[in-house]
């Protein structure tokens, strides 16, 4: 995705070491029909640049501090980012409740991780459906539930737009605040429709109208 690069982070191991020796190797890619997203990193290249996406002000601010000290490197199709936290801990992180799930302490645990399950882990399949019958996506887009998965959304083709992917996040990040640590059956409120559409508590959680 973007021109040869040599990039160092400074660590001697662990996943940050490692991300470097990857983004070396092979600058930013995709998997399972595109269901993966492995950023790229310099000013040249296509889709999202690895330093910039983890900037305050690309997406970041809008979730406050839920994200602030996890550094991203890649996202599946619905934006879940792939993040390391500490240079020690791969994570996943869900875009619209913050949730955090420990994969290992090493990329080969996050890429057997998706071996394990590429249709769930990776949304494989369902990448090369929607864009056999929708168009292949640009590298800077992803897909965001019309109603959130969190308000019940589903899979169907239907209830997703595709949408830049730090647009898409930024869409998510204050309904995370709002779902950060509520008990299960809580009420939310979306922002930016009559009323404040959107919640688990029966309204229709699409953030589109």
């Amino acid at each position: 995705m973007g021109p040869a690069i040599d990039l160092d982070f400074g660590w001697e191991t662990g996943p940050l070491a490692e991300l470097g020796a990857l983004i070396s190797t092979m600058n930013g890619f995709f998997l399972f029909n595109a269901g993966v997203q492995v950023f790229r990193a310099g000013e040249e290249g296509m889709g999202p640049d690895l330093l910039a996406w983890n900037s305050e002000d690309v997406w970041k601010d809008t979730y406050d501090d839920l994200a602030d000290d996890i550094f991203f490197f890649g996202q599946d199709l619905f934006g879940t980012q792939f993040g390391i936290i500490d240079g020690a801990k791969v994570v996943t992180f869900n875009p619209e409740s913050a949730e955090l799930t420990e994969l290992g302490t090493s990329l080969n645990n996050w890429a057997q991780w998706l071996l394990d399950d590429p249709d769930v882990n990776g949304t494989a399949s369902f990448a090369h459906a929607f864009q056999k019958e929708n168009g292949a996506l640009d590298p800077n887009d992803r897909l965001i539930p019309r109603r959130f998965f969190i308000a019940g959304g589903g899979y169907e083709f239907e209830n997703f737009k595709v949408v830049d992917a730090a647009t898409a996040m930024r869409i998510r990040g204050p309904i995370a605040q709002q779902v950060f640590d509520l008990p299960d059956g809580a009420t939310l409120r979306l922002p930016g429709s009559d009323g404040g559409s959107g919640g688990t508590g029966g309204d229709n959680g699409n953030p589109f109208g």
